[in-house]
């Protein structure tokens, strides 16, 4: 299974969540910056949160 790990400036989850992947899934995932223009073939795509606040990664993903 690969997975790739959306980065966006104002999450502060990204790395926490890249090393869950990793040791869940035996492989690093595909680290890709929100403003690439294309993802890589993946199984699973994950947006990290935010700064506790509830839908921040949302609104980060939809201004960017």
């Amino acid at each position: 299974m690969k997975a790739a790990l959306i980065v966006f400036p104002g999450s502060n989850r990204d790395v926490d969540m890249e090393m869950a992947l990793e040791r869940a899934m035996d492989a690093p995932p595909t680290l890709v910056w929100h403003g690439e223009a294309s993802l890589p073939a993946t199984d699973l795509i994950v947006i990290p949160g935010g700064f506790g606040e509830r839908g921040a990664e949302g609104k980060i993903a939809a201004v960017t």
